[in-house]
């Protein structure tokens, strides 16, 4: 069942990911509404009651807005504008409660807004980069000297680094792994982190040699480093949240793997990092 249920899980991303547009945001829409339910239900569990409805609808709305941003169907202003407001909203709403909200619940609403609406926006600005590189205001070299950059090559490398990077890390960490990496995840080691940052690196020397990037190889380490740390980081901040609310999975819906923000947790932090990292390597002209 675990096989299966991992199967379909790759299957579903690599179709979202390889149509693109529409198809791409809603797929992402799905998924992060379903993990922000799971995130609330563990905060619940913990005494804290955050304003779900609000922040699950402002989330969705944020990730679509972004991608109408990049195709240019509304102004940058418009999508930017969402958080803040968004914010204000879910504040005003814990205020006037029948029972006034607490800190914890506005920290709570505010972190899910932008653990799991902000943050997995850059998949979408990731997918559409080419978008932003085609504006009047681009003055980089990327499309120019690499043939095959696009977003979609660039979005299946930070999947296929973040699955690397597990991979290595699970194999290393369990036949080398001695010395804990932290409380929070007995099971990693400092061992495993070393063997997944190593397989993520070669992963992006490979694809950036293949798709032909200048600077192949700096560029893979740059990606293989930044992805492999930033995953194990979402994985340690899910990892904490569950031990906080006494959750040995995020929920149940996938047979084997838990619940989907078991699934997507290396996934979160990544997209952001990763298109900083293309822009400024652009700016210093290393691509």
């Amino acid at each position: 069942m675990r096989f299966k249920s991992g199967l379909l899980i790759g299957i579903f991303g690599l179709i979202i990911v390889s149509l693109g547009g529409w198809s791409f945001a809603i797929g992402i829409s799905i998924l992060i509404y379903f993990a922000l339910l799971e995130l609330f239900k563990m905060a619940e569990n913990t005494g804290i009651k955050p304003a779900t409805k609000t922040t699950l609808f402002s989330s969705v709305l944020i990730i679509l807005s972004t991608y109408l941003e990049v195709n240019g169907i509304i102004e940058k202003e418009i999508s930017n504008a969402i958080l803040p407001i968004a914010s204000i909203i879910i504040c005003t709403w814990l205020l006037f409660q029948p029972k006034p909200g607490k800190i914890s619940d506005i920290a709570t609403s505010i972190f899910g807004l932008f653990y799991l609406g902000l943050l997995p926006s850059y998949w979408i600005k990731l997918r559409e980069i080419e978008n932003l590189f085609n504006s009047s205001e681009y003055t980089g070299t990327i499309l120019a000297n690499s043939k095959y950059f696009s977003g979609l090559s660039v979005t299946l490398i930070a999947c296929l680094l973040i699955v690397s990077s597990d991979i290595g890390s699970y194999f290393i960490g369990k036949k080398y792994g001695k010395r804990s990496l932290s409380s929070i995840s007995p099971g990693k080691t400092i061992e495993g982190l070393l063997g997944g940052i190593s397989c993520s690196i070669l992963t992006g020397i490979l694809f950036a040699t293949l798709f032909k990037w200048d600077n192949s190889i700096l560029i893979g380490i740059s990606f293989g480093i930044v992805v492999s740390l930033m995953g194990l980081v979402g994985d340690l901040i899910e990892s904490m949240m569950k031990r906080d609310a006494k959750f040995k999975d995020s929920g149940n819906l996938l047979p084997g793997h838990g619940g989907i923000l078991d699934r997507i947790d290396s996934f979160i932090f990544t997209p952001s990092l990763i298109y900083f990292t293309i822009l400024i390597l652009d700016t210093l002209k290393i691509f």
